[in-house]
């Protein structure tokens, strides 16, 4: 079997396995030199040239490429706002009357102790109010929805 192809076939397990793999991008670093190597076999190349080729390429490629690569991916995916952090903002329904001092809510399944965003004022039950900032295991809720 004629070198070039192997370095093909190796270029394109690699990248499977990158696919498979978190986004980390040494395998994704390694299939690009398997190509460099590959298109230096198809025009020819000794083995040893070949193999020069595939080290130095997949050496620049770790160096030059992939920081910039990963910044970018790490940068574009969204943040997901998890546990707590991922409440405020939520919608909740008023199951106790909440008032400064207590109340209940139901945000999503969970139901959770409260209290009013002001201090003030009070929510009746089964209004709809948002989630400003969770206190310790208390709701703090804002009614004007």
């Amino acid at each position: 079997m004629a070198a070039w192809l192997l370095w093909l076939i190796a270029a394109g397990v690699l990248a499977i396995a990158e696919a498979l793999a978190p986004l980390e991008f040494v395998l994704t670093m390694f299939a690009g030199g398997a190509l460099a190597a590959d298109i230096a076999g198809a025009v020819g190349a000794a083995l040893v040239i070949q193999v020069v080729v595939f080290a130095v390429a997949s050496i620049a490629l770790l160096a030059l490429v992939r920081p910039a690569l990963r910044r970018h991916m790490l940068a574009a995916a969204p943040h997901t706002k998890t546990g707590i952090e991922g409440l405020i903002g939520k919608e909740a329904v008023v199951l106790e009357p909440v008032d400064g001092r207590s109340g209940r809510v139901k945000i999503g399944g969970d139901t959770w102790s409260a209290t009013s965003y002001d201090g003030a004022t009070t929510l009746d039950v089964g209004s709809t109010v948002k989630v400003m900032e969770i206190n310790g295991a208390t709701a703090v809720v804002w009614g004007d929805m």
